[in-house]
């Protein structure tokens, strides 16, 4: 759930603050409101490919330390630096926080494996 709030607040960053023309428009105005700044540093760090950079150290540090919120971390800005045109970066540290989180996920809660078998099975009345 909390991926989807990453995905949903990045996309708006996209598409309402750097895609949006009536923004780029106001921001290349002399009289440029203050938080232009802001939105120049998120265009040149996609630029750079710093989120992508970002993203896969996260997720190396995920696989090398065991932590669950490392592990989603890297997944975050894994989403993050898909969305800001950091695309292979980006994927490979979702794909490898994801799967980094689920292990961790599936050693703290062991599934019991034969429930079924263990079930009784009434003969025929």
């Amino acid at each position: 759930m909390l991926l989807l709030i990453v995905a949903l607040a990045t996309a708006w960053l996209r598409y309402g603050l750097i895609e949006s023309s009536a923004i780029g428009q106001l921001c290349s105005t002399s009289h440029a409101p203050s938080w232009c700044s802001g939105r120049q540093w998120l265009v040149l760090g996609f630029l750079h490919n710093v989120y992508g950079v970002v993203a896969l150290i996260t997720a190396v540090l995920a696989l090398l330390w065991q932590r669950p919120w490392l592990a989603w971390l890297a997944a975050a800005l894994g989403v993050f630096a898909l969305e800001l045109y950091c695309f292979e970066a980006g994927a490979l540290a979702l794909l490898l926080g994801c799967l980094r989180l689920l292990r961790l996920q599936s050693r703290a809660a062991p599934v019991e494996q034969h429930r079924q078998r263990q079930q009784q099975i009434q003969s025929q009345p």
